[in-house]
């Protein structure tokens, strides 16, 4: 009998002795950090990109952990420098894969880095919320990889549309050889027969070219109406200089990749009269109180600003709208479990964001409507609102 009374109270002892250690492993999970990893060119050629990305991240992780933290947990930020080169995202992709062990990525900040890891994340059923525009980040659909700025075609759309008010038959394209620039080239080729647009001549330059003039001069010698540039490299600035410079008073439209007051300040008066579809971020100020965006906007822009002594610009909005559609999704799921985070985030419906208000599914992994662009135009060195 003393023996059977022992065995039970060593069985007794046990249970409680492994509800204490797994209660323990419980605490312990929870109080562990959840690791999102960035890959952005906070320097190099696409640091007017990448550097408003990374003081965003860096100040909505302080936010959320000075708030708490997600689910008690806090976010640890791992931010990478890839300078916009491809070969270095890749590098970086891998460490915070299989080093870091992050939760989700968030970038590249350029189209090439991205299409350079996206097989990469999808391969290792890592989440990759990229800040860059190109539409074959998420066309065809891989399903860890999603992506916050609008459509290329899109962008596309939006300026034939103005062109269209404005009687603009013929016009000139030039790009640049990156990722982007490419990725806008095919677009604008797509659409310009359906509204009626002739493409006299296109023009492919290097993203590392300081001047242009030889490329312009073959534009001009077409007789075009407009010119339309898709970059996102300092040529956006040097573009309506030598346009300038060789007297072609015609219009200029840029790509969504202009929305950072400093090509503004970098083109000085040759900017004037840019046309350019945007998101709101930039006009925040002038959208009527009910607009669904006000108030999103409206504290990014004045957390920022006030924070960074600096304008707020779209790419900052990029990484604000993959932060924090990651935030919304991990409080849905839970931290520990990847693919039910990378399901909410598919199936995530109006979502406000700074680019516009989300609907992703499977088939959409960017969730923008054509209705989130605005055009713009620079009036005294300013954005406003083109009418």
């Amino acid at each position: 009998m003393k023996s059977r009374w022992t065995l039970c109270a060593c069985i007794v002892i046990l249970a409680v002795l492994t509800a204490i250690l797994l209660s323990g492993c419980a605490d312990q999970t929870r109080k562990q950090p959840i690791k999102v990893g960035a890959i952005l060119a906070v320097t190099g050629p696409a640091s007017f990109l990448g550097a408003p990305e990374e003081k965003t991240l860096t100040m909505l992780a302080e936010q959320i952990n000075n708030a708490g933290g997600v689910d008690g947990r806090k976010i640890e930020l791992i931010v990478k420098d890839s300078q916009a080169n491809p070969e270095n995202a890749i590098s970086f992709a891998k460490q915070l894969i299989e080093e870091d062990k992050v939760t989700a990525i968030i970038g590249p900040t350029t189209s090439g880095e991205s299409m350079a890891i996206k097989d990469l994340c999808q391969e290792n059923s890592t989440i990759l919320l990229s800040c860059a525009a190109a539409e074959t980040i998420v066309e065809p659909v891989a399903s860890y990889v999603f992506k916050t700025p609008q459509k290329d075609s899109y962008a596309a759309i939006k300026i034939y549309q103005t062109m269209n008010d404005l009687g603009i038959k013929k016009i000139g394209v030039v790009v640049s050889n990156a990722g982007f620039g490419l990725g806008g080239k095919a677009q604008l080729e797509k659409y310009a027969p359906e509204h009626g647009i002739e493409i006299a001549i296109t023009e492919v330059y290097d993203k590392g070219e300081k001047d242009l003039t030889a490329v312009l001069t073959k534009v001009k010698d077409k007789g075009v109406e407009a010119v339309v540039n898709w970059s996102i490299v300092p040529a956006q600035s040097i573009i309506p200089k030598n346009m300038k410079q060789l007297g072609m008073n015609i219009p200029l439209f840029q790509s969504h990749g202009f929305g950072n007051i400093e090509y503004v300040k970098a083109a000085g008066e040759a900017a004037e009269g840019i046309i350019f579809p945007c998101g709101r971020l930039l006009v925040a100020d002038v959208l009527p109180s009910d607009h669904p965006q006000k108030a999103v906007l409206t504290k990014y822009k004045n957390d920022y600003e006030s924070r960074f002594k600096e304008d707020a610009s779209t790419f900052g909005g990029h990484a604000y709208d993959s932060f924090m559609i990651l935030m919304e999704a991990i409080k849905k799921a839970g931290a520990d479990d990847v693919e039910k985070i990378r399901s909410a985030i598919e199936n995530m419906k109006g979502f406000i964001g700074t680019g516009g208000i989300f609907n992703l599914s499977p088939s959409d992994h960017n969730g923008l409507a054509l209705d989130s662009f605005e055009m713009l135009t620079v009036e005294n060195g300013k954005f406003v609102l083109y009418n």
